[in-house]
Parts: structure tokens; sequence; C-alpha cells
């Protein structure tokens, strides 16, 4: 280390006096280039391994926690290069940070909703109520979080559509990617037909896609009648899935009982319009 700074000290000295601060401002780049590469790489190695007994946590949690970690790094880093490169300017930096932190008083009671997105994010953050990967709804958006930051929460919907959303916004979240979720199919079948013939295709057709899948935790269950239509007794089908996967569930349960109630001569009640013509005799036009 002494022979590095002996031989910068060197180098300096040799140069011309216009060209110093052009290769310290340069050095300070560089510097700041490779801690910012190498701060990265340690996190990524820290937070991204397969298996860590050390940091016991889910893959979502590993994931925001290092993007977290990483925008904390990079702005400490362009911090600490500004207050260098000012320095050799010949801007005296003391005053200058003692004028941030008064200025900041003042700016911090008009940025009252900078301060409370930035509050709500460290909370939402430490309580892991959400993590990168997760398909949430915040503040009348459903979406997958795509990144997490102390002041703002990314969200992609279905559309493709990217929101960005205030942390301090976000006052309720629903989480639909914790614990198993809840798959549920209401099936309407007609009064003419046999419910006990009925209930012993839905029983088989629950076994038939139980073991086409998966991803399914429990069931699917045939609950029974569970409401009495106008025209309809409806029949209601649960089962709980891993996250994610409850929507595709319930759509396999709906094609196989369609398909087996076709081919089983089973009626589902649908509306009907039926036409009536009058018909009437030639004698009566006349009267």
């Amino acid at each position: 280390m002494t022979d590095i700074k002996h031989a910068y000290s060197e180098m300096i000295s040799n140069l011309p006096p216009f060209a110093v601060p052009v290769v310290r401002a340069a050095v300070i780049l560089v510097l700041a280039f490779c801690a910012i590469k190498f701060s990265e790489g340690f996190i990524d190695r820290l937070f991204l391994m397969k298996r860590s007994d050390k940091l016991p946590m889910s893959e979502n949690k590993r994931k925001t926690l290092t993007g977290l970690l990483k925008s904390i790094v990079r702005y400490v880093t362009y911090f600490v290069v500004l207050i260098n490169l000012l320095e050799l300017l010949g801007i005296r930096t003391e005053s200058l940070l003692t004028a941030a932190g008064i200025g900041g008083l003042a700016v911090g009671f008009g940025a009252q909703n900078l301060v409370k997105d930035v509050i709500s994010g460290f909370f939402i953050i430490f309580e892991d109520q959400y993590g990168v990967g997760d398909y949430v709804e915040v503040a009348g958006v459903a979406g997958t979080v795509e990144d997490i930051g102390i002041r703002s929460t990314r969200l992609r919907d279905f559309g493709g559509q990217l929101h960005i959303i205030p942390n301090g916004e976000i006052t309720r979240v629903t989480n639909h990617s914790r614990g198993a979720m809840r798959a549920l199919v209401e099936i309407n079948i007609a009064y003419e037909e046999d419910l006990g013939r009925v209930m012993e295709v839905l029983e088989d057709v629950c076994r038939e896609v139980r073991s086409k899948r998966d991803d399914i935790v429990e069931g699917p269950t045939v609950l029974g009648v569970t409401k009495l239509g106008s025209s309809e007794v409806v029949v209601t089908i649960l089962a709980r899935t891993v996250p994610m996967q409850q929507w595709s569930v319930e759509r396999e349960i709906r094609k196989a009982v369609k398909d087996r109630f076709v081919k089983e001569n089973i009626e589902i009640p649908y509306p009907r319009v039926v036409y009536l013509k009058r018909v009437t005799e030639r004698g009566d036009e006349g009267s």
C-alpha cells in the first residue's frame, strides 16, 4: 500500500499543474466504479446463494433486499464522489454540508409526502409485507411486484402496464402469493337431473383433475348444493393450490366438468328464447 501511495504521489508530481485535478478526478471515478461493482458482487454472493443456512429467507425476500442494498450503495457512493469532486474544484464542502443540514430541515417540512413514502417503504420491507415476484393488490392496482424501493413500488399488471406507486399511498395490501390459495368453482345443474348421479360424476372429475395436477395442495372437493336458483341447482367445488395457480386450476375443473357432462348427457341450464308464430285459418281472416 505504501508503494502504491508513493508511486501515485510521484506520478502526480511529474504532471503539469492543469492536469493534476483531471487525473485525481479520474482516479476518484475509477475507484467509485470499482467500489460499486465490488459491493454489488458481495451483495449478490451474500443474498443470492442457492442454499444458505446463515441467511434463511425466501427467494423473493432475497431479491428485494438485494435490489434495495444495491441502491443504497450506489447513492452513498455518488454522494462521496460528489463531495470529493467539489473539493478538487476548491469548494469548501464543510459549509455546504452545514447549509444542506439546515436546508434539509426546511425542505423536510415541505416534503412530508416524500418522508411518508420513505417511512412506509421502510416498514413494508421490514415487515416483509410483500416481495419481488409476489402478486399483490395495493392502492387499487393488482399486479406482480417488479421492484421495491424506499420511496415507491413497481407493479406489472396482466395487461403489461407498469404502475409506479408511492409507498405512502399503500394503506392496504392483499398478497395472493402467501400460503395456499382457494380455487372455487360453481356448477349450474338443471332441476330435471338426478343430483345423486351428478354428484358421483363430479367426484370422479375431481379425482381426475387431482391426478393431473401437482400444484393442488388440497381437494378438489365437492361441497354439495350451495344454492337453489330460479332455473338451476348450484353445486360448489373447492380446492387449495400453490400461490398463483388457483385460476389455472379453476379453468381446468370447469373444462373437465363440461367435457364430462357432455359425455354423460347431463344438462347445464342456460337461457332459451322461443319464438311462437301465430297461425290463423283463412276463414277467420275476414271476421
